[in-house]
């Protein structure tokens, strides 16, 4: 029984509650997110392994969510069918390894899946961040089981409208501008509840993407600082 059990766990169809031993070994699978607010919300912060989606307009801090636990990896990232070029110079400002990054511009959904399973089993990338529309539970399934070949996570950044229905994902976020960064809302974790809506201070790190920034400087944000505007 306990082997079938194990079995089941590894393909994500049975789900630990959040008592002691389930958060110790949840806990060991865990890497920071770089902010000390996420991390207390997701009890630890993002899984290493597994697949978090994203519900987000674009532009709104999602790349800066995800750059500060992005920067602390050693393999690859992989970054698959982006709204625009990623804009390197601001990226290595910042101390962003760009070496370590991979650009992929797939022609059409179907290639930008294929590409993210293949990053995902090769183990040569720790994470993979791919932006696509509606997916189907057993696409999101090959994508859990590639994330685990590899020992990877997969990161998918949807718009809202995308989110509806229960994917097999091991974390499932809502993010939304917030005057001093973003509003999240964690709508599913694995090995935990779903909570209400906080608001994230990004400031510190980032103090052009707040409003009050802005407001002082009266500079209109600029997504390019995240995306370059050419394609």
């Amino acid at each position: 029984m306990s082997n079938l059990i194990e079995r089941l766990q590894r393909q994500d169809l049975v789900w630990q509650g959040s008592g002691l031993i389930g958060r110790q070994q949840h806990s060991k699978a865990l890497t920071t997110t770089g902010y000390t607010e996420l991390d207390k919300h997701l009890q630890g912060g993002f899984p290493k392994v597994g697949v978090v989606d994203l519900h987000t307009e674009l532009g709104i801090g999602e790349l800066r969510l995800l750059l500060p636990s992005l920067m602390q990896q050693s393999g690859l990232t992989a970054i698959i069918n982006p709204p625009a070029r990623l804009n390197a110079d601001a990226l290595q400002r910042i101390g962003m390894d760009t070496g370590k990054l991979l650009e992929i511009t797939p022609g059409c959904p179907q290639e930008a899946l294929w590409a993210a399973e293949q990053c995902l089993k090769s183990g040569a990338c720790n994470s993979v961040l791919v932006w696509h529309g509606a997916l189907q539970v057993y696409q999101v399934k090959r994508l859990q089981l590639a994330a685990q070949t590899g020992e990877a996570c997969l990161y998918l950044l949807r718009r809202e409208h995308y989110g509806e229905g229960t994917l097999p994902v091991s974390l499932s976020l809502g993010l939304n501008p917030h005057t001093k960064g973003l509003s999240i809302t964690v709508k599913k974790r694995k090995g935990g509840w779903a909570q209400s809506q906080f608001a994230l201070d990004m400031s510190l790190l980032w103090p052009e993407l707040t409003e009050q920034f802005h407001t002082q400087s009266k500079e209109v944000p600029d997504v390019a600082q995240q995306y370059s505007t050419g394609r």
